[in-house]
């Protein structure tokens, strides 16, 4: 990682979702699935797909500030992902596949207040946004099967985006950008 590269950490449900939309971007280095926010040290995905480690699953975004914003990763995040619903998203149920943005730092915190508000205010949802804000604590990296996994697995993967509702709600609260 280069020194002006930074980290944003976002949990949206599943994490082999999150990981296309963000590797999309320009200056984005990468996106890496993991947890994030439990109480378990280096939990496996057995553990955490119980629910009882209290942990997400987070995708961890490397990016260059200087050719994509923290404001652009917000929106991205936001678009991504059905605010309103409280630890489940879409066809995953439970507290490990809640919306949460881990901040690191104060700008970010700052930024990531500042956009849940506006997204609030914009009245693009009728139920109130219920994604957390909260400072990053620990990340631990999954397991190597699930880096990239929309890529070793396309079909597979493809499949259960659609399945999962997520696609279908996405396409039709954004359109198809």
């Amino acid at each position: 990682m280069s020194e002006q590269n930074e980290k944003a950490y976002f949990a949206g449900g599943c994490f082999w979702c999150m990981e296309p939309p963000f590797e999309a971007l320009d200056g984005v280095v990468g996106a890496t699935s993991g947890y994030m926010g439990g109480t378990t040290e280096n939990p496996t995905y057995e553990e955490v797909t119980t629910g009882k480690t209290g942990h997400a699953e987070v995708v961890e975004i490397v990016f260059d500030p200087s050719i994509v914003s923290y404001e652009e990763l917000l929106e991205v995040f936001w678009r991504n992902i059905d605010p309103t619903a409280l630890n489940y998203q879409f066809a995953d149920v439970g507290s490990q596949y809640r919306t949460e943005i881990f901040t690191v730092g104060d700008k970010q915190k700052k930024l990531a207040e500042e956009s849940k508000i506006k997204l609030e205010e914009s009245g693009k949802f009728d139920k109130p946004i219920v994604t957390a804000i909260t400072e990053a604590p620990t990340f631990y990296i999954a397991e190597e099967y699930h880096q990239d996994f929309y890529k070793k697995q396309s079909v597979r993967y493809q499949l259960y985006a659609k399945a999962s509702g997520r696609k279908g709600f996405l396409e039709e609260t954004w359109g198809d950008n």
